[in-house]
């Protein structure tokens, strides 16, 4: 007994010294559109470029791409602290921005940077199946665009279901408003058009976790539309989508969501590699 106390003792502590020892790197600024679509275009010269933060040494990590929030309108590629010394790869994102482009210019720079991902993350050391989308309001809005509308990816040649899980935060299901504002549609006024996540339901998507704040101190009914896109998905037959709401914070909800994000990637990782063996 006191043997095995001891080899289980020294697992741990070689487990522990590995994490610590773990070192990570980032390469930032890299253009994800070619270099003769950034020739011709300033803004997308300027603004589609995307940081990539990686585990050195270590292979077949999951990637997480990340979306900023600032409704469309502001904003700028980050990658967050909550994310970072945890063994995944953090892809942050740069997109245009309303006013300087209007929809769907910017679903359009999201597709483009997860194709990117999927076809470069391998070089870094990172597995192509295991690559996860989020964003924070209006980047959760991408993350479900691009994930539930297969067509963004389509261009790319990119099945939108190799996308191993949708963790959007607080985003819009509807048309967002910024969208609306550029058609002078005030902003409760709720559409769903093609330009809404809600538009595209459908049953074979990826694992969808949908994170949202208290439906009292959200904005408008954040809540309420994630819920609604719950319940339609699980209506169309989709078994995996689930809806998290974060009682006691508001619109500003990504510290405690971090975690949760972190907790679906090492599920859903778990999952895939028991069905591998």
């Amino acid at each position: 007994m006191k043997n095995s106390l001891l080899s289980i003792v020294i697992i741990v502590i070689n487990l522990v010294t590995v994490a610590q020892e773990t070192k990570y790197e980032t390469r930032q600024n890299i253009h994800y559109y070619s270099d003769s679509l950034n020739q011709l275009d300033a803004y997308i010269n300027e603004k589609c470029m995307l940081d990539v933060y990686y585990p050195l040494n270590t292979n077949n990590f999951p990637t997480i791409v990340w979306f900023h929030g600032g409704g469309l309108t502001g904003g700028k590629k980050e990658i967050p602290e909550a994310l970072k010394d945890k063994g995944v790869c953090i892809v942050g994102v740069g997109y245009r921005l309303y006013p300087k482009v209007k929809a769907p210019g910017y679903i359009e720079d999201a597709a483009a940077a997860v194709s990117w991902v999927f076809n470069n993350i391998t070089r870094y050391g990172g597995d192509s199946s295991l690559i996860f989308i989020s964003g924070h309001s209006a980047g959760g809005y991408l993350t479900s665009m691009i994930g539930l509308d297969k067509s963004w990816l389509n261009k790319y040649k990119i099945d939108a279901n190799r996308i191993a899980g949708l963790i959007p935060f607080s985003g819009q299901v509807i048309t967002h408003f910024t969208v609306r504002e550029e058609r002078d549609i005030p902003a409760k006024q709720p559409i769903i058009d093609s330009l809404a996540p809600l538009y595209h339901v459908r049953a074979d998507a990826s694992p969808l976790l949908l994170i949202t704040g208290d439906r009292e101190l959200e904005l408008l009914g954040r809540y309420e539309e994630n819920a609604y896109l719950m319940r339609m998905m699980k209506v169309s037959g989709h078994n995996k989508t689930k809806l998290l709401e974060l009682q006691g914070y508001g619109h500003g909800m990504t510290e405690p969501a971090f975690p949760l994000l972190l907790l679906e990637v090492e599920r859903i990782v778990k999952e895939k590699s028991s069905k591998r063996q």
